[in-house]
């Protein structure tokens, strides 16, 4: 009986959440979580970086082939010693507010992004100054010459450097900014009418001037065709690729693998592939047991990427195994050093763990229950790590909580929102630089959730950056980089599994399909 009212009463959510919305065009689109936190300078989670994509702008937007293009930027030289960047902002730039869009506000917003983001660090180190000329000119000088500064402020992974408000921007990074969320992309946050867990709105920003370019990627002319984006929270996976094929939602980001074959029976479906995603397991290096290298080899080893692949993405079309941090189709490719990650091996992996000096204490993994492909890795975790002999506290929560719990350094007997282990995944946009990507970083106190610390990986990543591609140097060095991470162990690579959106090609035409997906550009049929 319980069951039966369950059903009922999700079913008369899902039906209020269908309702026609008193606006013209409206796409509506159930996303892989829901919407949380507004500041994407905070957290890297995902669907706040695509709340960023929606309503704020870069100065800078990769296009298809992953070169840099100017977005709010209208022209910029670079001096002949490559040390003095000077940046002029487009005409007509307005945040939703009305207020103009200055040069002061790119230039706080990205020395906020900087303090967190690792491309953002490496940039600030070369800074000699960064400073407004006027309303629309900004100057960045640099000690030294270093060819990742486009490519670092047109990243499209977290952090993404989302220009704020200068009153945000002010703010400190390590907490959330306060005040109303403002930004100047092409769609408007509609804060009155989020509901969280239920319900997200964007309406089209009619004072946003986009670029002549046509749309690439992230760059060029963002052309907002609709007049309002909501995205519907659907937890259930059955009932998501219903909605969808009933035409109640229109697009769906990530159906879980064991929808695919249904999905890809519709024929009013359109199921396209946009990214492909490592997961990963992140120790906390802080704290007992994995503040001891052994321990961290000892989840090297336990990891049989197949068992994971196979739990987390079904039949082997969906993954494929990797064995380096770089992404195997990635321009870095490589998997020196990977030796106990090809060959999984419980025994050795126990050996390791007693050989770290643990001795039973309790190790907290935080499980999301919302977050359907990680909650299978996690729980693959969870069952490995049982075997080794480890004492698993596994605690679950939403993925909202679990980004909120994140950043606790504290030991769990200490604070309850502590932590030892969770699981994540990336894609590969932040695989193929490292030089920005986050979850990668070993530099100690400014690394990422998890705090790897290993100065000389960081040393060999920044030295990397300044050689050219394809020379026995770059090479070499690229190799000893890739050693580096693999005997420090930030994270575990889990294999790569191929990301999958749907959308119904009888609705919606133009749909760029990126890893984070944009709602410019598409145009709906109603």
């Amino acid at each position: 009986m319980k069951t039966r009212w369950t059903r009922i009463i999700l079913a008369l959510m899902v039906g209020i959440l269908m309702a026609p919305a008193a606006w013209g065009q409206t796409v509506r689109a159930v996303m892989h979580a829901e919407l949380k936190h507004l500041d994407p300078h905070w957290t890297t989670a995902n669907i706040t970086q695509q709340h960023g994509l929606m309503m704020y702008d870069t100065l800078f937007s990769l296009d298809s082939k992953g070169n840099p293009q100017p977005n709010m930027v209208d022209k910029y030289t670079v001096s002949k010693d490559l040390l003095t960047y000077t940046f002029t902002l487009r005409d007509g730039l307005l945040f939703h507010d009305g207020q103009p869009v200055r040069a002061v506000d790119a230039v706080t917003s990205i020395k906020r992004w900087a303090v967190k983001d690792a491309a953002g660090q490496k940039i600030m180190a070369k800074m000699e100054s960064f400073e407004a000329k006027d309303a629309k000119t900004f100057v960045l000088k640099l000690k030294e010459p270093y060819p990742l500064v486009l490519r670092g402020l047109a990243k499209e992974n977290s952090y993404v450097p989302f220009i704020l408000p200068e009153r945000h921007a002010l703010q400190d990074p390590s907490k959330a900014f306060e005040g109303d969320p403002v930004g100047s992309g092409p769609f408007k946050f509609v804060k009155e009418e989020w509901v969280p867990g239920s319900k997200t709105v964007y309406v089209k920003f009619k004072e946003y001037k986009p670029r002549a370019e046509k749309a690439d990627y992230f760059s060029g002319g963002k052309v907002v065709n609709v007049d309002r984006v909501e995205w519907i929270s659907i937890p259930d996976a059955s009932t998501a690729v219903a909605a969808l094929q009933k035409g109640e939602v229109d697009f769906l980001e990530r159906p879980v693998s064991d929808q695919l074959p249904l999905l890809r029976a519709d024929s009013n479906i359109m199921l396209a592939r946009v990214d492909i995603s490592q997961m990963q397991i992140h120790p906390n290096h802080l704290l007992p047991p994995f503040n001891n290298v052994k321990a961290r080899q000892a989840l090297l080893t336990m990891s049989d990427q197949e068992y994971y692949l196979r739990a987390m993405a079904g039949e082997p079309e969906n993954w494929r195994k990797c064995y380096t941090f770089l992404g195997c189709e990635s321009w870095l490719a490589t998997d020196v050093g990977s030796d106990l990650l090809k060959n999984p091996n419980l025994e050795l992996a126990t050996k390791l763990l007693k050989e770290s000096g643990y001795k039973g204490e309790p190790v907290v993994v935080m499980v999301p229950s919302d977050f359907a492909v990680i909650n299978a890795a996690s729980l693959a975790t969870v069952a490995m790590l049982r075997k080794i002999g480890v004492n698993v506290d596994m605690q679950t929560m939403d993925w909202g909580t679990l980004t909120s719990r994140r950043p606790i350094k504290e030991d769990p007997s200490a604070n309850k929102g502590g932590w030892n282990i969770f699981l994540t995944y990336s894609g590969y946009s932040s695989l193929k630089d490292p030089w920005g990507f986050a979850n990668l970083s070993t530099s100690c106190e400014k690394a990422w959730f998890g705090w790897a610390c290993d100065m000389d990986t960081s040393k060999a990543l920044d030295e990397l950056g300044a050689l050219k591609e394809g020379t026995p140097e770059f090479k070499k060095k690229q190799e000893q980089y890739h050693r580096g991470l693999m005997a420090n162990i930030p994270y575990v690579p889990m294999g790569e599994f191929f990301q999958l959106s749907a959308w119904r090609k009888d609705r919606l035409s133009g749909v760029i399909p990126t890893p984070f997906q944009a709602f410019w550009n598409l145009t709906k049929k109603e």
